[in-house]
């Protein structure tokens, strides 16, 4: 694959009556999704709905830079 690339594949957007439900929805959308031949970021995704301060909806870019090189 060339090296300049739109490197989005797709975007997958959920909604719901709370952002509890809206949560929920994605991680089994994220959980049904597949995608063969590239590597993608789905499961670094679902770990992200699965924190606190994701779901909390108090988390900002520092935030996110942080979780991801701690884990």
């Amino acid at each position: 694959m060339p090296p300049f690339y739109d490197s989005l594949l797709a975007k997958l957007i959920t909604y719901d009556k709370t952002r509890e439900l809206a949560i929920e929805k994605m991680y089994q959308a994220l959980s049904e999704t597949v995608v063969q031949g590239v590597k993608t970021n789905i499961e670094l995704h679902k770990k992200l709905l699965r924190t606190d301060f994701f779901t909390s909806g108090k988390y900002s870019i520092n935030t996110l830079t942080e979780y991801i090189k701690n884990n």
